[in-house]
């Protein structure tokens, strides 16, 4: 079975509690089955769908969830949810993409904002599966892992999960702005409306000592670079790759 239900930010900081957590004890409102799908609809100034979940528990009483109290914004609602059952809702997948935005869905059968749980039927589900990826957010960057296999066999491609994160990206992107931070092209700017909003992101802790418990800080670490700056950073002289600051030391000795 899949389902929509509604988060409200004001209420819960549901991004931090992913990222500590990867899972968040939600208020069992449903019928619920360990293995369904709960895809979580953001209230405003979202108005998408942003996270993919599975029910990985149900029934869970308060004395066996995870303390969160932390994130809850407005503790008078935390004092509420004390009571009741839970389901704990693993997360699969989280985007900021347009194309799960409220008048996108509308157009595949939904009716209005999500209130309560509401069950997927088959149209809106089909969407809702095609985009909740990151397969379509600008800006990929994929590091290409050469394991040694000979020529003409196909390489292993991985793509860092902060780099090819949309919700990442956006952070990224309302801190530093669409400027490459390099040469400080701007798409919008050259190419019209059709470059508008366009723009790379770039990792500069190197994808190698990043560990599984690695934390992204959006405003230290993710970079906004045009796609021919981010193919330099990448690319490496004696094994090594050039930082932020070394690459527009080289543009700015190559365009004065």
């Amino acid at each position: 079975m899949k389902w929509l239900i509604s988060a409200n930010g004001k209420m819960y900081n549901h991004v931090a509690a992913f990222d500590e957590f990867g899972y968040i004890d939600w208020r069992q409102t449903a019928k619920y089955q360990v293995g369904d799908i709960v895809y979580i609809y953001a209230t405003k100034p979202y108005m998408k769908v942003m996270y993919k979940t599975v029910v990985e528990k149900v029934d869970l009483v308060f004395e066996k969830i995870t303390d969160d109290k932390k994130y809850w914004i407005n503790i008078e609602e935390y004092e509420k949810s004390i009571s009741g059952k839970y389901a704990r809702l693993r997360l699969v997948e989280r985007v900021n993409t347009d194309k799960l935005a409220l008048d996108r869905l509308k157009e595949y059968g939904l009716k209005a904002a999500p209130q309560g749980p509401i069950k997927v039927k088959e149209e809106l589900g089909s969407y809702l599966e095609k985009n909740i990826n990151d397969y379509y957010a600008e800006g990929i960057f994929p590091e290409e892992i050469d394991e040694g296999i000979i020529e003409g066999h196909k390489r292993t491609v991985s793509v860092n999960i902060y780099e090819r994160s949309s919700v990442a990206r956006n952070k990224s992107i309302e801190e530093h702005g669409h400027n490459c931070s390099v040469c400080d092209m701007n798409f919008e700017v050259i190419y019209g409306e059709l470059g508008k909003g366009f723009i790379h992101v770039h990792h500069i802790v190197p994808l190698h000592e990043i560990e599984d418990t690695y934390k992204v800080n959006y405003k230290k670490d993710l970079v906004p670079v045009c796609p021919n700056c981010h193919a330099m950073l990448h690319r490496k002289i004696n094994d090594e790759s050039l930082s932020i600051a070394e690459l527009k030391e080289v543009y700015r000795l190559k365009n004065t």
